[in-house]
């Protein structure tokens, strides 16, 4: 069944709700918001829509399940997997007026914010009444708490403090039909009912639109130490990985880069400081934090005994906020490094943290195989490795037919390693075709179902997560 196409009359409406300066369709507008930073698509909505109030979303809704319009809700645009795309024209509803911090209970170690604030924005106010808010994914300087929401993002505190689904402790949603719901209660124990919170955080804009979220806090850690690894073999560098934790130290940020991501990132940022020898294939970053410097150097003293073990060139401590600054600088913009280097595809592919060096001896041999070159970088500490196809100088046939056999090669090797496809990417639009790898159709239909539950017109972030 199609989707009804917008009139001057659905535009007259949507400008009643919210205004008219909030009701976008020229072709400029149009533009903006017909991508993300999902590889170089487009796909151009009918108009743009920039609601403010939890009531106007509910008031676009209403119009969209009874006039069969499609309608996709878009955070900061900072998304991998296509999630945000207007794939099937429509609205565009944009929820970046939804930006203010509601509220700091710093009795209760909570906070209450609107989807449109900006990740970092967050955790530097939180930061300022001495708590913290973990989840940091790459992009944090410009992605929204709504977008970290939609794909239960992570980054490389995951492996100590978790993901944001571990903060979130209910949610202001507007269902598809346009009802108003909390989700749940602002406790850290629920055992009412189904949890429907958690439920939402991942479901990528299909089950509802969040308009309020309440996450708890923590107190925030007083220092952190960080360490550059240099190693020989990148294999063995992911096989450090697990002897650390055995060792009884856990990081609060343990990352993989092949030798390309830091050399890529390094130039990509102009910063020529790292000297990176020939001979080293990869390197870690790792970090710890607390309350006790003493507890941080013994950390950092295991596990340069565990990394005795391993051929490694010269560690780089850093020395000071700056030097620790520009080594974090260099592994975010790694991801935007790539993209500039060639056309690419990024698999988010996650296994358990000791498979790490299967994985990436697999989709080394996958690559050669399939005649593409790969750099890969991570958080290889919750076993989290990004997988950048490089296009470089493979054909056009080979990158459009023969590259989804390789990719859909490199997740039978996750699933069999007893990982997935997405560790905090999303499916979106991309990784759709890929579900059935990690699911049964038995799976794959329940999941179905309650889309079909909560959306029985099918209008909201339409044909996102699964084949028709």
């Amino acid at each position: 069944m199609g989707y009804s196409i917008i009139t001057s009359a659905h535009i007259n409406q949507l400008i009643s709700i919210v205004g008219n300066k909030y009701v976008l369709f020229d072709e400029e507008s149009l533009d903006k918001y017909s991508h993300d930073e999902t590889e170089d698509f487009k796909f151009y909505p009918e108009v743009v829509v920039l609601p403010r109030t939890p009531e106007e979303i509910s008031a676009i809704l209403k119009i969209c399940n009874k006039e069969n319009i499609p309608l996709t809700p878009r955070g900061a645009g900072t998304g991998l997997s296509g999630g945000a795309l207007p794939i099937n024209k429509g609205i565009l509803l944009s929820m970046e007026r939804f930006n203010e911090i509601l509220e700091i209970d710093e009795r209760n170690l909570q906070a209450t914010v609107e989807p449109g604030v900006i990740t970092q924005v967050f955790q530097e106010a939180v930061k300022q009444k001495g708590l913290f808010y973990p989840p940091d994914p790459a992009s944090k300087g410009s992605c929204f708490l709504g977008g970290n929401i939609a794909e239960n993002s992570g980054g490389p505190k995951a492996v100590k403090y978790g993901v944001t689904k571990d903060y979130v402790l209910n949610l202001e949603v507007v269902l598809p039909n346009g009802e108003i719901v909390w989700t749940g209660a602002n406790v850290l124990k629920n055992s009412t009912g189904y949890n429907l919170t958690q439920l939402i955080v991942g479901s990528e804009g299909t089950l509802g639109v969040v308009t309020k979220a309440v996450f708890r806090l923590l107190p925030h850690p007083k220092f952190d130490l960080l360490m550059l690894v240099p190693f020989y073999s990148a294999a063995e560098a992911c096989a450090a990985v697990a002897d650390i934790f055995k060792a009884g130290v856990i990081p609060s940020g343990i990352e993989f880069m092949e030798r390309d991501a830091l050399v890529w990132g390094s130039n990509h940022l102009g910063d020529s400081s790292i000297a990176i020898p020939e001979n080293i294939e990869a390197h870690l970053l790792i970090e710890v934090d607390g309350n006790d410097l003493d507890v941080l150097y013994k950390d950092c003293e295991t596990i340069n005994k565990v990394l005795e073990n391993y051929n490694c060139d010269e560690i780089l401590f850093a020395d000071d906020a700056v030097q620790k600054d520009k080594l974090w600088k260099i592994r975010r913009v790694v991801g935007e490094a790539v993209k500039t280097k060639s056309i690419y595809k990024e698999e988010d592919t996650v296994v358990p943290r000791a498979e790490l060096p299967v994985l990436l001896k697999g989709v080394k041999r996958i690559g050669k195989e399939y005649g593409f070159k790969s750099v890969c970088y991570g958080h290889a500490g919750d076993g989290n490795l990004h997988v950048n196809i490089i296009k470089d100088n493979m054909t056009d046939e080979a990158w459009n037919n023969e590259l989804p056999k390789a990719i859909r090669e490199i997740f039978k090797l996750c699933v069999d390693l007893k990982g997935t496809v997405s560790g905090e990417h999303g499916i979106g639009l991309v990784q759709k075709e890929y579900m059935d790898i990690p699911f049964n159709e038995t799976m794959i239909k329940l999941q179905k179902d309650i889309k079909n539950l909560f959306d029985p017109n099918n209008i909201l972030n339409p044909n996102k997560i699964f084949l028709k």
